[in-house]
């Protein structure tokens, strides 16, 4: 199914986009990961990601939104971009769950030719519990989260369920 927001903005809904998975968790922090793509069949790769997060016990997933398909912001000359949302749980430090990401990027495909580039896999932490981080590697809450529609559009509505 599908909502259509405005020209340039459409609400995909899947199986697993929403989807709420638990609603209590053990784990001691709280992570929301954007998720984003525009290489090959993005929804099936979402759907594989969220199979892998769901198999893996360092993760308790609790929720997802849906897909917002929209445009490409930066480097301009590349097809609409995919992105949705994961709330999960996990008791890894930031940097251990940076690194997952990272591993899993790289297995679903990421190339990172340049800044903004085309991908079939990105995974932003916008998150993580209430920590305030700012490296060179890694900046968190994520840079000017609240200033893209593909992460707001999103998490409003899992804010709204």
């Amino acid at each position: 199914m599908k909502k259509i927001l405005s020209k340039d903005l459409t609400l995909f809904y899947t199986s697993n986009f929403p989807k709420t998975f638990n609603t209590s968790t053990n784990k001691k922090y709280i992570v929301t990961i954007g998720i984003g793509g525009n290489i090959g069949d993005t929804k099936k790769l979402f759907d594989k990601l969220v199979l892998s997060l769901n198999k893996n016990h360092k993760f308790d997933l609790l929720m997802t939104s849906p897909l917002l398909l929209n445009p490409p912001f930066g480097y301009l000359e590349q097809k609409p971009f995919l992105n949705g949302i994961i709330k999960l749980s996990t008791n890894l430090s930031v940097n251990e769950f940076f690194k997952i990401t990272q591993r899993l990027e790289k297995r679903f495909g990421r190339k990172r030719s340049f800044q903004d580039a085309p991908r079939t896999l990105d995974i932003d932490i916008i998150f993580f519990d209430n920590k305030k981080i700012s490296t060179k590697k890694l900046i968190i809450p994520h840079k000017d989260w609240a200033n893209r529609e593909s992460v707001i559009i999103p998490l409003n509505y899992m804010m709204n369920i």
